[in-house]
C-alpha cells in the first residue's frame, strides 16, 4: 500500500533536517528522501582514502543559526566547535604575510605593517559592517514580503523595513554600498593597502562566480560575516568530526522523534493533481503521498527537472529559465603526510589552524575570474585552504594531515564545448601547483586527493552548475525575490508545494534558517485550514 505523510520532504541536507524537526515538533508526520547513502546532502563527513576523513564539501562553521542549534538541543548530543585562533592567513606578494583576527588589537598591529592608515580606519570599518549584519541577523529567521499577498504584504515589508528605517543616514548609505558596489569600490572606500584589501575582499568571490569588480560583489562579502561560534559575531570554526557531525546529530534528533529518513532514494518527479502537489514520485517506482511536499534542493533541480512545465504557470517557467545558478566553485580534500611548510612563514603555527588565503590582490582575484570566462579556469586559481586535523586528531592518522582546498573561479559549463570529465585533473594539478608555489614540498606531501570539478558537485549533491548556494546571491535574487518574486515565502507555486532550501531566503551556507522559516510557512498554513489551528507559534 501507498502510505501518505503530512509532509514529504526532499533532499536530506541540513535545511531539510531542520525543516523536519520543527514539522515534527509540531505533531506532522513526515518522512525525508535522500539520493545519496548518507543524510546531510553537502555537509557530510566521508572516508576519502584509508584512515582519512573530512568534511566532503561544506568545510566550515559560522552562519548555522543559534536558535536552531538551542532548539534542536545539538550540544546536547555532541555539537562541539572549536574556534580558530586566527580567522586567516594571506601570504602576499613580497614574501610576506597578512594575519587577520585574534581581536582587534592584533589585527591592527599586522595592518600597521602595511598601513598605518588602514590600522586606524578598522574600527570603524567593523563597526559598519556590524550595524548591516545585525540587520541581516534580524531578518535570517523572517519569511520575506511576499508581493501578491494583500495588506499581508505591506504590513511584513513595513515590518521588516522599520529595522532599516531606524539607522542613520550614514548607516543606510552603508547598507546602499554594501547592496549595489562591488567589493573593490566598497573597500577601496575603506583602505589602501592591496594586502588588506585582498584579505576582506576574499569572502566577495567566495560561492560567487564574478570579480570583486562586479557591481553586488560586496554583499557577498557581507554575506559571510553574519554568523557567529559559541556566540562570538563573526567567527568562524571546525565542527569536531567534521560537518558531518552536525548533519548526523540532526538526522538523530529527527528520527527520535518519529521522522523516517529513507537514504537511497532519489525522486524522479512531483506529483501534482488538480494544480496541488500530492506527492512524489521516486526513481525506483514508489509514489510517496504527502498533504505538503517540501523541497530542499535547488529551484532549478526541482522546477526544471523534477516537474512537468505543464504543471506550472508560463511566466514562472520563464522565470525559473532566467534563474543564475552556477558558482565557480572546485573543491578538493587532500590526504598528507606533512604539513605545509610556507615560504613566507615556516614552521608550524597558528596560522595552520586558520584559513589559508591563496590570492595575495583583488587583481589577483579579477584575473582568475577574467582566465575563468575564457579557458575555464585560471593557472593560478584562488584558493582557501583548511587543515581541520590540526585541531582534529579523528581525521587522519598519526603524523598525517587532511586539507580541505576550496577554490574559487572554475567556470560552470567550460568553454569550446569541454567536458570537466576530461579537464578535472588538470584543473586539479593547477590548485596543488597554486599551493606548492608558496609551501614548496606540498605536492609531493600529497597522498591521495578526492577532487570534485562543478559537474561533480552537480552529479553527487544535486548543486545545478555546481553552485553551493543554490543560486546567485544577486540583487534580483535575494530576500522577497528568492527564488522568484511573488515566491519568495518559501511556497511554490502549485498548492502544497514548499521551498526550504538555500534557494530561498537567506541563501547559501550552512544556516537552517531556510528550513526553519519554510517550516513557519507550512506550519502557519495548516493552521488556517484548522488541522494545526494555534499550535505552530509554540514549534518555532
Amino acid at each position: 500500500m501507498t502510505k501518505s505523510y503530512d509532509a514529504v520532504i526532499i533532499g536530506g541536507g541540513h535545511n531539510g533536517l531542520v525543516c523536519a524537526f520543527y514539522l515534527a515538533r509540531a505533531g506532522y508526520k513526515v518522512r525525508i528522501l535522500e539520493r545519496r547513502e548518507v543524510v546531510g546532502g553537502a555537509a557530510v563527513t566521508e572516508e576519502f582514502h584509508p584512515g582519512f576523513r573530512n568534511s566532503t564539501a561544506s568545510y566550515t562553521v559560522s552562519l548555522l543559526n543559534p536558535k536552531v542549534i538551542r532548539d534542536m538541543r545539538l550540544a546536547d548530543h555532541g555539537y562541539r566547535v572549536i574556534e580558530r585562533p586566527i580567522s586567516n592567513f594571506l601570504p602576499t606578494e613580497d614574501g610576506g604575510y597578512l594575519k587577520l583576527g585574534g581581536g582587534l588589537a592584533r589585527t591592527q598591529a599586522e595592518f600597521a605593517k602595511f598601513s598605518a592608515k588602514d590600522a586606524e580606519a578598522l574600527p570603524s570599518y567593523y563597526d559598519a559592517l556590524e550595524v548591516v549584519a545585525d540587520v541581516l541577523r534580524d531578518l535570517v529567521l523572517k519569511s520575506p514580503p511576499n508581493v501578491g499577498d494583500g495588506m499581508s504584504m505591506v504590513i511584513d515589508a513595513l515590518k521588516q523595513g522599520r529595522r532599516v528605517a531606524a539607522l542613520s543616514l550614514e548607516q543606510q548609505r552603508d547598507v546602499l554600498d554594501l547592496f549595489t558596489k562591488s567589493a573593490r569600490s566598497f573597500l577601496d572606500g575603506w583602505f589602501e593597502s592591496a594586502a588588506v584589501k585582498a584579505a576582506f575582499g576574499f569572502d566577495a568571490v567566495v560561492g560567487n562566480y564574478a570579480s570583486p569588480d562586479t557591481p553586488g560583489s560586496a554583499y557577498v562579502l557581507l554575506h559571510h560575516v553574519f554568523g557567529e561560534v559559541n556566540g562570538k559575531k563573526g567567527a568562524w570554526g571546525h565542527c569536531v568530526g567534521g560537518m558531518g557531525a552536525i548533519t548526523q546529530i540532526m538526522a538523530k534528533v529527527v528520527t527520535a522523534m518519529g521522522v523516517e529518513i529513507s537514504l537511497d532514494a532519489p525522486v524522479a518527479r512531483v506529483l501534482v493533481d488538480g494544480a496541488r502537489a500530492v506527492g512524489v514520485a521516486l526513481e525506483n517506482g514508489e509514489d510517496v503521498m504527502g498533504r505538503t511536499v517540501i523541497a530542499n534542493v535547488g529551484p532549478k533541480l526541482l522546477y526544471e527537472r523534477m516537474m512537468d512545465p505543464a504543471d506550472l504557470p508560463a511566466d514562472f517557467v520563464k522565470r525559473i529559465k532566467g534563474f543564475k545558478a552556477g558558482s565557480g566553485t572546485f573543491r578538493m580534500n587532500v590526504a598528507l603526510s606533512a604539513l605545509p611548510d610556507f615560504t613566507c612563514l615556516p614552521g608550524v603555527g597558528e596560522h595552520h589552524q586558520s584559513g589559508i588565503i591563496l590570492a595575495p590582490t583583488l587583481d589577483y582575484m579579477d584575473r582568475a575570474f577574467m582566465d575563468a570566462k575564457r579557458f575555464g579556469w585560471s593557472k593560478a586559481p584562488i584558493v582557501e585552504m583548511l587543515i581541520p586535523s590540526t585541531i582534529d586528531d579523528g581525521l587522519a592518522p598519526e603524523g598525517c594531515h587532511v586539507a580541505s582546498l576550496f577554490c574559487q573561479q572554475f567556470a560552470p559549463e567550460l568553454p569550446d564545448g569541454r567536458s570537466w570529465d576530461e579537464e578535472r585533473e588538470a584543473a586539479a594539478d593547477a590548485i596543488i601547483a597554486t599551493v606548492e608555489a608558496h609551501a614548496p614540498g606540498f605536492a609531493k606531501s600529497v597522498i591521495a586527493r578526492q577532487i570534485h570539478s562543478p559537474l561533480d558537485l552537480e552529479r553527487k549533491f544535486g548543486l545545478v552548475g555546481g553552485d553551493i548556494m543554490h543560486g546567485n546571491l544577486t540583487l534580483d535574487q535575494m530576500w522577497a525575490a528568492r527564488p522568484v518574486l511573488g515566491h519568495g515565502a518559501y511556497r511554490g507555486p502549485v498548492k502544497g508545494l514548499y521551498m526550504c532550501g538555500a534557494g530561498t531566503h537567506p541563501g547559501g551556507g550552512v544556516t537552517g534558517a531556510p528550513g526553519h522559516n519554510a517550516a513557519r510557512a507550512v506550519l502557519k498554513d495548516g493552521a488556517l485550514f484548522g488541522k494545526w489551528r494555534g499550535r505552530y507559534p509554540k514549534c518555532l
